[in-house]
């Protein structure tokens, strides 16, 4: 793997970098076996800096997911100011299939969602926190106000969303049921919220 990444033009540190990557998957398995692509990728994506994706690349990784037999389960938000509330909904998503994705709202979708005064923590650092969590597989920032183009790149298994929503309200569930999905609605951590945070804050500074 070293000498590959090496003759492809990657650099001594890239190719170290692959080359332990795929060490690590090796070593993982019984006996000789062959090293794919996709499990390497799969392996780089466990560091934080891995799960941040942009629509292509969820795109071919979900493709890699589905024919490895993963289960899929996406949910979508600002996660602006993350919180409890936030990692319950998440760790719950988590457990209802093998891989999750976060899509995120971007700045400017915020903006357009929650008003001029929002979002209190930009794209970058909202994802880079997301991806922290061991429990979270990707994450993606999607500059549309709905997730639709995000579920219909990925096709999830499982779409989850808080209990603030009936499963009819949900948007993209017709297009996560045609392709025989399910819509998981989880609920939510009493008195937690980016909102209640928010007027907190605001009082204690008045």
């Amino acid at each position: 793997m070293l000498t590959l990444a090496l003759a492809a033009g990657a650099s001594l540190a890239q190719a170290a970098q692959l080359a332990n990557a795929a060490a690590g998957v090796s070593v993982c398995q019984v006996g000789a076996v062959a090293v794919s692509a996709a499990s390497i990728r799969d392996a780089l994506a466990a560091h934080p800096d891995g799960k941040l994706l942009s629509r292509h690349e969820l795109t071919a990784r979900a493709a890699t997911w589905r024919t490895a037999g993963k289960r899929i389960v996406l949910t979508n938000g600002c996660f602006d100011l993350l919180h409890a509330g936030h990692l319950a909904l998440l760790s719950q998503a988590a457990k209802l299939g093998d891989v999750l994705v976060l899509a995120i709202n971007s700045d400017a979708s915020v903006r357009r969602l929650k008003g001029s005064e929002r979002p209190l923590v930009p794209q970058a650092e909202r994802a880079a926190l997301l991806a922290a969590l061991t429990f979270v597989d990707a994450v993606t920032i999607f500059e549309e106000d709905t997730p639709l183009a995000v579920l219909d790149a990925v096709r999830p298994h499982v779409l989850v969303k808080g209990g603030d929503y009936q499963p009819s309200e949900v948007i993209g569930r017709e297009l996560v049921e045609a392709a025989g999905g399910r819509v998981v609605i989880v609920p939510l951590t009493p008195e937690r919220s980016t909102s209640s945070l928010v007027a907190r804050i605001r009082g204690a500074r008045s």
